[in-house]
């Protein structure tokens, strides 16, 4: 499951690896963004009115899949995605034998404190149009366009990939999001944070992360994953950056290696 911003166009080099090693693959765009349609009048806006209806679109997605797809199954979420992925096993909404985050969203890199950050994303809703953009341009406030790059990948191949699949489907063009996904998504990042919510999760957690992301927070996911029973963490330092499974091949290499040792390791009776 892709991240903000994403469509799963992005994860077509992953999917084909995992094909090859023999398993099923499916992808899908979250509501709202990819070429699932857009939830305000203005299609460039990344926008929802509650990551409840993500969790609700998930597992959906979820009991058809699992239905026609041979177990086990795994779920993979990145980002956003990730975020998503772990609420919704969190929340039962989808129980799979193994879960893989790449860089989830637990956290934001901003000046803001964690702690004001939804009462923050409240007041810019109440004071304008909760649907208007929350900043102007790139992955994140104040980063220049022509730098969004340097907040992805340090791979020059796989970057250039992405924008000719936006270019080639301009459905899939979508910019930056909208004041009431901040604030939801503020919301939904406390709602993990909570007490017992985390170490409720059963299934075992490969978590990978950028020690140096520049988009979600290292300290938040280092946290998270210490607080899950069976979890896992992987980092880089600066040699990766935000997009883990799109990186540069040496990072690349690591990322896709440390995930088929998880599942081999997690699933020892199923897979291999």
């Amino acid at each position: 499951m892709p991240g903000r911003a994403d469509f799963y166009e992005k994860y077509l080099e992953s999917l084909a690896e995992w094909a090859s090693a023999g398993w099923h693959v499916s992808a899908a765009d979250w509501r709202g963004q990819g070429a699932s349609g857009r939830m305000t009048a203005n299609l460039m806006v990344g926008h929802i009115a509650d990551f409840s209806i993500w969790i609700s679109d998930l597992d959906a997605l979820w009991r058809d899949w699992v239905r026609t797809a041979p177990g086990p199954h795994v779920l993979a979420g990145h980002s956003m995605g990730g975020h998503l992925v772990l609420r919704a096993v969190a929340e039962g909404a989808a129980n799979p034998d193994a879960v893989v985050l790449s860089a989830p969203m637990l956290g934001f890199v901003t000046p803001i404190p964690q702690f004001i950050q939804q009462i923050y994303g409240r007041l810019m809703c109440w004071i304008g149009d909760p649907e208007r953009v929350a900043w102007e341009a790139s992955e994140k406030p104040g980063a220049p366009r022509d730098g969004r790059m340097t907040l992805l990948t340090h791979d020059a191949d796989r970057y250039a990939d992405e924008l000719w699949w936006r270019a080639a489907r301009p459905e899939l063009e979508i910019g930056p999001a909208s004041w009431r996904w901040v604030e939801r998504a503020a919301a939904s990042i406390e709602t993990l944070r909570a007490p017992g919510v985390l170490e409720a999760v059963m299934a075992p957690v490969l978590v990978l992360a950028a020690k140096k992301d520049a988009l979600v927070s290292w300290p938040a996911i280092e946290a998270a994953a210490e607080r899950l029973p069976r979890g896992e963490l992987v980092a880089w330092g600066p040699e990766a950056r935000h997009e883990l499974l799109r990186e540069a091949d040496p990072v690349r290499g690591q990322v896709m290696a440390a995930i088929t040792s998880f599942l081999t390791r997690a699933l020892p009776a199923k897979v291999g």
